[in-house]
């Protein structure tokens, strides 16, 4: 009889039961939900429903269910970014492998302690950078180790965060403030960070970085804007950024349209006109963009120094009429031009003609960041069955985490150049000097 890997989730929004519970609605035979955690009892009540979870096996936070006696394989992460260190140590001292959502922690001393810790146990943790796993980044990191662009001296990306992703999750959402989550860096772009060390395959020695909260800000709010979008806003036309517009009659992204899912169901679940309508005239995602409490950029720039001297550069931006990610990779014998928008990556050996793939004629599956989402689950259960999947290990997405926070303390301190190697050093001394 095949054994199916049994999964405990913690923290039932977007990520939790919109995806990684999907899997096991998709896939029923490959993984079975045997616990679930929520501080929303409706939305663990809902998923109880759909897998059969038994109401002794519900619970109302991760730390309730980490008081029970061990109840699944492994147990996914899925809370508020501030809420994964202290529930990480005691599941993995409880004996749970972790799939832990990034990123790991807000603070460089905690990731270091549970990488070490999973080591010392001897347990698997499987941080949530998806990108690995796409058909997209996979092709251009291929086509790098072949060696037919040479050696890479330099790449450049960019996160094109887009305008109402940005609105939605950074100035009204749950990673607005950087004190209650994470600075916009980690929380966003430990993904991209992650992705560019793989891509590169050298390490980073040194980081400087600028970025600011340019424009959502009251003093950069427009002429008659209302505190709330449902509130009479004389501003509300030319505004791209109205809460009506994005959950309810966007043809990209509205309900009206028929989009269902996120963003909107991270208001309401269902998502229907009646249900956002009431969501945006109550709750948060329904106030005005300029008159949020957000603190986190709204536009970085991020500029790494690798060990072979090669470079990488980094733009983030909420100013994007897309949500996407570009990458040009230049090597000694050639480039890679890469645009997740279009799925086609361009590469050009010089004195050759470009080639050009394009990804969706080769992968079945897109959806969920290129397809990264599902296929990370894949991996995970591979690992539990002792087969090698080990691309997201912690281990290996300590350094990105480390990175970024180098990326934050230059961008907080004038942009000066910090090395990875003395980050979690200059935290613990800010943290004493605070003291």
């Amino acid at each position: 009889m095949t054994y199916t890997p049994t999964i405990a989730i913690a923290g039932l929004g977007s990520r939790g039961r919109h995806v990684y519970a999907k899997y096991a609605e998709v896939n029923p035979d490959k993984m079975k939900i045997t616990a679930l955690a929520d501080i929303n009892p409706e939305q663990v009540k809902e998923a109880a429903t759909v897998f059969g979870v038994p109401e002794a096996n519900c619970f109302n936070s991760v730390q309730e269910l980490l008081k029970a006696d061990k109840l699944a394989d492994v147990l996914f992460i899925c809370t508020p970014d501030r809420e994964h260190y202290s529930p990480a140590i005691a599941a993995l001292e409880k004996g749970y492998h972790l799939l832990l959502e990034k990123p790991i922690s807000p603070n460089p001393g905690e990731c270091v302690d549970i990488a070490r810790l999973a080591k010392e146990l001897r347990r698997h943790v499987i941080v949530c950078h998806v990108l690995r796993y796409t058909s997209f980044y996979t092709k251009i990191k291929e086509i790098i180790d072949s060696g037919r662009i040479g050696e890479i001296v330099t790449i450049q990306a960019i996160e094109n965060v887009g305008y109402y992703h940005h609105a939605h999750s950074f100035v009204r959402g749950n990673w607005r403030n950087s004190t209650e989550t994470s600075p916009m860096i980690l929380a966003k772009c430990c993904h991209d960070m992650d992705i560019l060390i793989w891509l590169s395959g050298r390490h980073i020695e040194n980081v400087h970085s600028f970025g600011s909260l340019f424009y959502f800000k009251p003093e950069k709010a427009p002429e008659g804007a209302a505190m709330r979008c449902t509130d009479n806003c004389k501003a509300k036309e030319n505004c791209p950024y109205d809460a009506e517009k994005i959950y309810i009659s966007s043809p990209h992204t509205g309900v009206r349209a028929g989009h269902t899912d996120w963003p909107n169901n991270v208001l309401a679940c269902p998502a229907t006109e009646e249900s956002l309508r009431r969501a945006i005239e109550t709750g948060p995602y329904g106030r005005c963009v300029f008159h949020c409490d957000n603190d986190v950029v709204d536009h970085q720039v991020v500029n790494l120094e690798m060990d072979d001297k090669s470079t990488i550069s980094l733009t983030m931006s909420a100013f994007t009429g897309t949500i996407s990610r570009h990458v040009k990779v230049m090597g000694t014998l050639g480039e890679i031009n890469a645009d997740m928008d279009t799925n086609r990556i361009r590469t050009h050996v010089f004195d050759r003609e470009p080639e050009v793939i394009d990804i969706a004629a080769l992968s079945t599956d897109l959806s969920g960041h290129g397809g990264g989402d599902f296929r990370m689950i894949d991996g995970l259960l591979t690992l539990l069955a002792g087969g090698d999947s080990s691309l997201t290990s912690i281990d290996n997405s300590i350094e990105s985490h480390l990175a970024c926070f180098a990326a934050e303390y230059s961008r907080t301190h004038g942009g000066i150049s910090v090395p990875v190697r003395e980050v979690t050093k200059l935290y613990e001394s800010e943290k004493k000097d605070t003291l």
